[in-house]
């Protein structure tokens, strides 16, 4: 390090100017929020306290808390309570005879009871208190609604179109009865065709069952997928047949 002779002069002290001082902007707000909801003697009390008055003056018992009025005490399920055990000086009745059979009585009883529903609780805390759910409001009752009890919109849309389908096919129907295009088979006839197509459905079904367990040729394959094609159609035509009891056919 060079040393000089010139640092030997004293020089004056240089001081840097101080930066402007930092002021927070919620500082007016800290101060009102602060002296919000403050009160004298609030924590450690008044530092004298007043003397009262000597009309105010202590009365005998003014201290002690007001009791509610006595009144015997009872228990919540007091009505539950059975009656008491009966004194030794008690004299039972004597030579009451009655015909009940309880057996057969409460038999009856319990076979024709109704069995009690569960009521719907709800548990709220970790030690499993239970309320009822009905009237916590956490279960919606729907028959405070405006529209309660009326039909649906749908519905009712729903029912006017299959009752104007069910007048135009009434109306197809009787046009083509007017002009002979059509009739409708009898119960004899409906029943013959029945008839028929079970047996046809029978036939083919013993057929079914006298195939080769192993179908290894393409033959055997191609008849067993037949028979098997053959008897779901015979079962879909015996219960369109047997789902509709008015057929028409036309000439």
């Amino acid at each position: 390090m060079e040393a000089s002779i010139y640092d030997l002069i004293p020089r004056e002290e240089y001081c840097p100017p101080k930066s402007k001082r930092y002021t927070s902007r919620f500082k007016d707000n800290v101060k009102e929020q602060h002296s919000t909801n403050r009160h004298d003697h609030k924590t450690m009390g008044q530092a004298k306290v007043p003397l009262n008055t000597t009309e105010n003056y202590l009365k005998k018992h003014s201290k002690e808390p007001i009791l509610p009025d006595r009144r015997q005490f009872e228990y919540p399920d007091a009505e539950r309570k059975k009656p008491l055990v009966p004194a030794k000086v008690d004299q039972p009745l004597m030579g009451i005879k009655t015909t009940k059979n309880f057996i057969t009585t409460n038999a009856v009883q319990n076979i024709t009871s109704i069995p009690k529903k569960p009521e719907k609780i709800y548990v709220d805390t970790k030690k499993g208190d239970k309320n009822l759910l009905e009237p916590s409001g956490l279960e919606p009752v729907y028959l405070h609604r405006k529209d309660f009890g009326e039909t649906p919109k749908y519905l009712v849309k729903r029912k006017e179109e299959m009752k104007r389908a069910q007048e135009e096919y009434d109306a197809y129907v009787a046009e083509h009865f007017r002009r002979g295009a059509m009739r409708c088979l009898t119960n004899e006839e409906r029943q013959a065709i029945l008839q028929g197509l079970k047996t046809n459905w029978e036939e083919i079904h013993e057929q079914y069952q006298g195939l080769s367990v192993v179908t290894d040729t393409a033959p055997k394959k191609n008849r067993k997928e037949r028979m098997e094609a053959e008897m779901k159609q015979l079962e879909r035509d015996i219960e369109t047949i047997e789902k509709h009891r008015v057929i028409y056919i036309a000439n």
